[in-house]
């Protein structure tokens, strides 16, 4: 699958309705950000079963200062609706591979019970 187009009109949906998905925030004009677009879109080709979105932060400005974004790129990784990763600097393709595997084997789910059990005050499991 090629790389979708996001902003602020269908981020969150895609967000939301899709078990992973993940986000480049980049501009035109960032030598970094033209220096990993290749890399994301390969990436994009190999994993079919997961979303790959830009957004383009001259365009959206409002959607990149919702998103916090102060340096690009920055790549944003949600799953089952949650910012599970996010970071700035432009990524070799192994690092990439590497964010998207641990992506993959996330269990969300139980990372989200655990985090709310600590904010309860109740012990984790170790």
């Amino acid at each position: 699958m090629a790389t979708v187009t996001l902003g602020a009109e269908n981020f969150e949906k895609t967000v939301t309705d899709n078990e992973i998905v993940l986000v480049d925030f980049w501009a035109s004009w960032c030598g970094p950000c033209r220096q990993f677009s290749p890399v994301f879109e390969d990436a994009s080709g190999k994993h079919p079963e997961i979303v790959f979105g830009k957004v383009d932060t001259e365009a959206e400005q409002a959607l990149a200062g919702a998103a916090q974004i102060t340096s690009i790129p920055t790549l944003m990784a949600f799953k089952k609706g949650h910012l599970v990763f996010s970071q700035p600097g432009a990524l070799p393709a192994p690092a990439l591979q590497q964010v998207i595997d641990a992506v993959v084997a996330l269990d969300v789910d139980a990372a989200l019970a655990a985090q709310q059990g600590e904010a309860d005050g109740e012990p984790t499991e170790s």
